[in-house]
């Protein structure tokens, strides 16, 4: 008996092993299928990134910088649902005039953006200096704040946080409108 207790416990701990190695080649394949589409959303958007700069500096469309800012704003206020992360993709298809791949595309790009930078709030930050430098105005900055207007309107508080707060000041700062 106690031999094929151990033979039971020997196979079960072959099993969970077997197991684990599949989940980790799953999750290996998963994060380089992500890779990939981070690179081809990249390549239709015409983004080519210097080696001597950040990506956000080599970034040189708006309405990815847009979809990034609407990715960190959607970040400060805590865990992004699936709710506002379909709200965002909406809006940057009502707003910017995109299909949905290419709003999704937009959207993929900035979140590896936000990445990037760090975290949602100096993602943020720089990501509304490159705005501004790419052609702020009216043109870009109307179309921005429809995004973020949205996003904050589907967040689980209905109410925006003291660092989105923080976030719509500083983007008027880099706007010059304070």
């Amino acid at each position: 008996m106690p031999v094929f207790l151990a033979l039971l416990a020997a196979a079960g701990a072959v099993v969970f092993w077997i197991l684990r190695a599949r989940n980790a080649a799953q999750a290996a394949g998963e994060l380089a299928d992500m890779a990939g589409d981070v690179l081809s959303a990249a390549r239709r958007f015409g983004f080519r990134r210097r080696h001597d700069e950040h990506p956000v500096d080599s970034l040189q469309e708006p309405d990815v910088a847009i979809a990034g800012l609407g990715m960190a704003f959607m970040e400060l206020g805590g865990l992004p649902s699936r709710e506002q992360q379909a709200a965002l993709l909406v809006s940057l298809q009502h707003h910017l005039g995109h299909d949905f791949d290419r709003a999704q595309e937009a959207q993929l790009l900035g979140r590896w953006l936000v990445t990037e930078c760090g975290g949602p709030q100096p993602g943020f930050t720089r990501l509304a200096k490159r705005l501004v430098k790419l052609g702020g105005g009216a043109a870009s900055f109307d179309p921005c704040m429809a995004v973020l207007r949205d996003v904050a309107a589907e967040s689980t508080t209905g109410q925006i946080t003291p660092q989105q707060k923080d976030a719509l000041e500083e983007l008027a700062r880099a706007f010059r409108l304070r």
